[in-house]
């Protein structure tokens, strides 16, 4: 007997759906009428938070071999039981009119004071954690000059306090794999930039 399911014959449909908090995050209590995989259907009920989507942006200098961070509070850690204030790439929600490269330019300049340029999408959009969540996080990687990179950045209006922290790839990578690293968008930036810094690394040499 095959393991693999057949997805085109698995159907779900919305049932109902309550809202229970507007509030940063909008939480829904939803109803859901699924396939199961071995016949028949059921009833599941669950709790779905709906943020929009994001863009994660790792911005990387090929003259200095250097990455740009950020460092900043992260409440869901704490809560979790963690450091509250950890390294990752930038991000920022998307507006409806905005592509994913259009964000990154612009998250970059908010929360590190630096230009993106020559961008590139990584990935359109990943699910963050879709067992209870709607948003879709893209990855994006472009260029940055590090020289003089540094200070606190931010919206202050949405309470934004961001420290930008530049690194040097080794260094970066070895925090990778060693774990160091927690936040999941940076980790799938890290291992894009990986695969391709090589490439990228000439591709700015050549246009010298």
């Amino acid at each position: 007997m095959s393991s693999v399911s057949d997805e085109s014959k698995l159907t779900a449909t919305i049932v109902s759906s309550t809202r229970l908090s507007s509030g940063f995050i909008k939480l829904d209590r939803v109803e859901f009428d699924t396939a199961k995989h071995a016949g028949g259907r059921q009833r599941v009920t669950r709790e779905i938070t709906d943020r929009g989507h994001a863009v994660g942006v790792l911005g990387y200098d090929p003259d200095r071999d250097e990455v740009v961070l950020i460092n900043e509070f992260r409440p869901g850690c704490l809560v979790a039981g963690d450091p509250a204030y950890t390294d990752s790439v930038v991000a920022g929600g998307m507006s409806a009119d905005e592509s994913p490269l259009e964000a990154a330019v612009r998250e970059m300049q908010e929360e590190t004071g630096l230009e993106l340029y020559d961008p590139v999408l990584a990935h359109p959009g990943a699910y963050v954690s879709s067992g209870g969540s709607t948003e879709r996080m893209a990855i994006v990687v472009g260029f940055v000059d590090t020289n003089g990179a540094g200070g606190v950045h931010g919206n202050a209006e949405e309470s934004e306090d961001i420290l930008t922290v530049v690194v040097p790839w080794q260094k970066f990578m070895l925090r990778v794999r060693d774990a160091q690293i927690t936040d999941l968008k940076t980790l799938v930036a890290a291992y894009w930039l990986a695969e391709h810094r090589d490439r990228l690394r000439a591709q700015r040499r050549t246009h010298r």
